[in-house]
C-alpha cells in the first residue's frame, strides 16, 4: 500500500475516534432527555407532533411493546413507498415523465429502503422520479436509521436498568433520533457537500450535443450513431447527506457514490467515509455511559475497530463494516480476495461499527457469548456489568446468530439449484459466480446494500427471494434481540467478587474479537472457500472466470 493509502487510513480512524466521544455525549443526552443546545428550537416541535399524533411520552413500553409499535410503523411506511413507486407517473415532481414502478421492482425497493438495505436493482436517474426518490426513498432513509438507533436505546436500557420490564416509548425514541440527531446533522452534512459541487435541484434532465458522435452496437446486431447525452440531476445532495449518516447507501444515480454529481471531490469521498462510522462509533461510546460502566464502551469500539482493519481499499472497507452499502467502486470488478473482504465485513454479522444502532445492537449479542464463554472457562454462572447470564439469554442469542447464516446459506443453495431461475442471471460462472450469488444474499440479509454489480437481479426469482431476505434479516432478528433486553432489564444487579469476568480490559477486547471471528469462520468459511478462495487458486493457476 503506498504512503497516501496509510495516510487516509490513519486520519480516518483518528477522526473517528476523536469525534466519537462528543458524539456519544450528545448522544446519551438526546436519548436520557437532558438538556442540549437544540432544545429551544425542537422541543416544541417534538411537542406538537406528539400533540398531533396522540402520542404519550410518559408511556414506557414492555419489550413485546416495543417490537410491536416498531413493526406497525415499518409495515405503514413500506406501504407508503410501495404505493409511490406504483403511483409516480401521475403523481407530482416527475418531468421526465417516469412510468410506474413494475410491482415485482417495487415491493423489492419498498422492502429495501425499509430495512435500511437499499439494495438496488434498478437505475434510479431512468427508474424513479423525483418524488419517489424524496418521498419514497430519502425519508426511509431517516426512518430506518431512526429505527435502528431507537433499537439500540432500548438494549443499551435492558442493560442498564434493574428490576423493571420496560425499555422506554419507541415512538419519543424514534421520533428524538429523527429531530435531534439525524435532520440537523443531514443539513450540515448536504450544504458542506453542495459546496464540494454535489448536485441539489428539481430541474428536467439536460441534454446535450456530443463532441464527437458515438457509434453503439445493440445486443441484436445493429449499430447506430449516438450524438446527444443526456444529463441526469435532481436532489442529490440532501439524500447523499442522509445516505451516509444513516447507513442506507442507496445512489440517486446508478454507480453510486462513483458518480461525480454524488462525488465529486476528495474531500467529499473522505467526508461521506467519516458520516458512515460517525454515529455507530458515538453509540458505543453511549453504551458505557448509558451503563455506567464508559471503559466498556471503549472496550465495545476497540473490538470494532480491530477487526475493522482489513486489507482492502478505504471506502470499500468503510462501506460494508458498516450496513451502509454505498459503493465509489464496483467489487464485482476487485481480484478475489479483494472482493471476499467486504463480503467477509457483512457475513460477521454487520457489527464492525455496523448500521446506525444494527451494528451496536448486533455487537451486544456477541458480547453476550463471549461472557458466556468466558464464564464456562472460570466455572461460574457468566455475568454481564452485574447481571447474571442465564439460558434464555443465550437461548436468543444463539437464535439471533442462527438467522442470519440460515437466510444467506439457504437462499444461495437454492439459486445455484435453479438454474433457471438462479444461474440465468450471472455476468460470470464458475466461483465467481458463486461469489455474485453468495453476496447478493449476504448484502441483502445484512440489510447492507451493496452488490458485486455483475449479478442482473431485476428479474422475479431475484426481487422476491431478495426481500424475504431483506425483511427477515432486519425483522427477525429484532425479535429475539429485543427478547434478551427486556429480560436483562428486569433482572437484579448481583456485586462484583472475584471472579466476575471485567468487560473493560484488553483482555475481553481480545475475547470478543475471537468470538466473532471463530463464529463467522466456522458458519461460513465452506461456503467462502468454494467461491473467492477457489478463484484466487484458480486464477494463480491460469484459469478465469
Amino acid at each position: 500500500m503506498s504512503l497516501n493509502g496509510w495516510l487516509q487510513i490513519t486520519l480516518f480512524i483518528a477522526l473517528i475516534l476523536l469525534l466519537a466521544q462528543p458524539i456519544g455525549t450528545y448522544l446519551t443526552r438526546v436519548f436520557e432527555r437532558r438538556k442540549t443546545f437544540l432544545d429551544p428550537l425542537l422541543v416544541p416541535c417534538e411537542r406538537l407532533l406528539y400533540r398531533l399524533t396522540g402520542i404519550k411520552p410518559e408511556q414506557e413500553m414492555r419489550w413485546t411493546g416495543y417490537v410491536s409499535a416498531m413493526l406497525v410503523f415499518s409495515a405503514s411506511t413500506m406501504l407508503l413507498t410501495y404505493l409511490v413507486e406504483r403511483l409516480q407517473h401521475w403523481l407530482p415532481l416527475n418531468p421526465q415523465h417516469l412510468a410506474n414502478v413494475e410491482a415485482a421492482l417495487a415491493l423489492n425497493t419498498a422492502v429495501s429502503f425499509t430495512t435500511n438495505t437499499d439494495w438496488q436493482s434498478y437505475s434510479p436517474e431512468s427508474t424513479m422520479s423525483y418524488l419517489t426518490q424524496m418521498l419514497g426513498l430519502a425519508t426511509h432513509n431517516f426512518w430506518s436509521a431512526a429505527v435502528g438507533m431507537a433499537l439500540a436505546v432500548a438494549f443499551i436500557r435492558g442493560i442498564a436498568r434493574r428490576e423493571t420490564h420496560t425499555l422506554g416509548n419507541f415512538w419519543v425514541d424514534l421520533t428524538r433520533a429523527t429531530l435531534w440527531v439525524l435532520v440537523p446533522l443531514s443539513i450540515v452534512l448536504s450544504l458542506v457537500l453542495v459546496s464540494q459541487g454535489v448536485v441539489q435541484n428539481l430541474r428536467p434532465y439536460d441534454t446535450v450535443k456530443l463532441m464527437e458522435p458515438q457509434k453503439v452496437t445493440t445486443p441484436d446486431g445493429k449499430t447506430s450513431t449516438l450524438t446527444t447525452q443526456t444529463i441526469a440531476q435532481g436532489p442529490v445532495a440532501s439524500q447523499e447527506a442522509i445516505k451516509m449518516l444513516g447507513t442506507n447507501g442507496g445512489g440517486f444515480f446508478n454507480t453510486n457514490s462513483a458518480h461525480p454529481f454524488e462525488n465529486p471531490t476528495p474531500l467529499s469521498n473522505f467526508l461521506e467515509m467519516l458520516a458512515i462510522f460517525l454515529l455507530p462509533a458515538g453509540l458505543a461510546i453511549s453504551l458505557g455511559q448509558m451503563v455506567g460502566s464508559p471503559k466498556h464502551g471503549w472496550a465495545v469500539l476497540a473490538a470494532m475497530t480491530v477487526l475493522w482493519f482489513a486489507n482492502s481499499a478505504l471506502f470499500a472497507t468503510v462501506t460494508t463494516d458498516a450496513s451502509c452499502g454505498a459503493v465509489n467502486s464496483m467489487h464485482d470488478s476487485f481480484m478475489p480476495l479483494g472482493g471476499m473482504i467486504p463480503m467477509a465485513n457483512i457475513l460477521l454479522g454487520e457489527i464492525v461499527f455496523g448500521g446506525v444502532g444494527a451494528g451496536l445492537y448486533g455487537m451486544l449479542v456477541f458480547v453476550i457469548m463471549a461472557v458466556f464463554i468466558a464464564g464456562l472457562m472460570v466455572g461460574r454462572t457468566p455475568e454481564y456489568l452485574g447481571k447474571k447470564i442465564e439460558a434464555f439469554d443465550v437461548q436468543m442469542s444463539m437464535l439471533y446468530l442462527l438467522i442470519f447464516p440460515l437466510i444467506i446459506l439457504g437462499f444461495s443453495a437454492v439459486a445455484v439449484l435453479m438454474p433457471n431461475l438462479g444461474l440465468s442471471s450471472l455476468a460470470n460462472h464458475g466461483p465467481h459466480g458463486l461469489s455474485e450469488i453468495l453476496y447478493a444474499y449476504t448484502s441483502a440479509t445484512g440489510n447492507n446494500g451493496s452488490a458485486f454489480a455483475g449479478l442482473n437481479a431485476n428479474t422475479p426469482w431475484y426481487n422476491l427471494s431478495l426481500s424475504v431476505a431483506m425483511f427477515f434479516g432486519r425483522f427477525l432478528m429484532i425479535v429475539p434481540m429485543l427478547a434478551i433486553a427486556g429480560n436483562l432489564a428486569g433482572k437484579k444487579i448481583v456485586p462484583a467478587s472475584a471472579g466476575t469476568f471485567p468487560v473493560t480490559t484488553p483482555l475481553f477486547t481480545t475475547l470478543l474479537v475471537g468470538v466473532i471471528l471463530i463464529v463467522g469462520a466456522l458458519t461460513f468459511f465452506p461456503a467462502l472457500s468454494l467461491g473467492p478462495i477457489l478463484e484466487h487458486l484458480l486464477l494463480r493457476a491460469g484459469a478465469s472466470f
